[in-house]
């Protein structure tokens, strides 16, 4: 099936996948969240290429919001460049130990303005949405964005809802990685400005003006004891039902 969409007066078709209904066992998906924690010390074990290759390729297939993908991914493999992140992270350490390293970097205010450069390429590059939905979109967004949720408020409040994001894909990521038998841990345990100074403006790996890292995480084979049972509140105290 395909879908046939008029941009700048120019037919674009795209095509619809019909992908097949998924099927898995109940138990075995829940085994595998059970199977998941965050995991405190790494083996030496490496992911295999093509299985990193499919929690990167599960991280472009992530939501999110308006589907604008406010975020990217730096893979930090460079020993000596894991080595100067110990002294900004102080609970990173251990985990800079994994196969893979990951950070999350998320988009700043002058990106995720209507009218940027970015979410013109988004819409019209990426989705090639006609010129009547990118002004539906101009609305809507920026409805969402200057009144109702405020994210365009401040700097911080529009940091706040890309890094929201870039946890959606690490969260599809880890859940994925569980399901592969591959190991994780989310990581919050560093310095933000110092972080951001040493790969952003140091290292060069992104431009500060447009990015900050909003969240990282390890991924690779426990090299530790069996971990205790999961403790989590019963979903009487969790979930309410109208």
């Amino acid at each position: 099936m395909k879908e046939c969409l008029m941009n700048h007066g120019e037919s674009t078709v795209i095509e619809t996948v019909n992908a097949a209904k998924p099927n898995f066992n109940k138990e075995k998906l829940l085994n595998a969240m059970k199977y998941r924690y965050a995991t405190k010390r790494f083996s030496e074990k490496t992911i295999p290429p093509e299985d990193f290759e499919v929690l990167l390729e599960t991280a472009r297939l992530a939501p999110t919001s308006f589907g604008l993908e406010t975020w990217k991914i730096l893979v930090i493999q460079d020993k000596t460049l894991r080595e100067e992140m110990k002294e900004f992270g102080w609970g990173i350490k251990d985990k800079l130990d994994a196969s893979h390293f990951v950070v999350f970097l998320a988009r700043k205010k002058a990106d995720i303005t209507f009218g940027s450069d970015y979410i013109r390429h988004m819409l019209k590059d990426v989705h090639q949405v006609p010129d009547e939905v990118y002004e539906f979109y101009r609305n809507a967004y920026g409805n969402f964005s200057e009144n109702d949720f405020k994210t365009l408020e401040s700097e911080r409040s529009a940091f706040d809802w890309a890094g929201k994001q870039a946890y959606i894909v690490m969260a599809h990521m880890m859940a994925v990685a569980a399901l592969m038998g591959i190991d994780s841990c989310p990581l919050e345990g560093f310095i933000p400005k110092e972080m951001d100074r040493l790969l952003g403006e140091e290292h060069g790996l992104f431009d500060t003006e447009h990015f900050g890292i909003a969240v990282m995480a390890a991924f690779g084979y426990r090299g530790e004891d069996v971990h205790r049972n999961k403790t989590r509140r019963p979903l009487s105290e969790s979930v309410l039902w109208k």
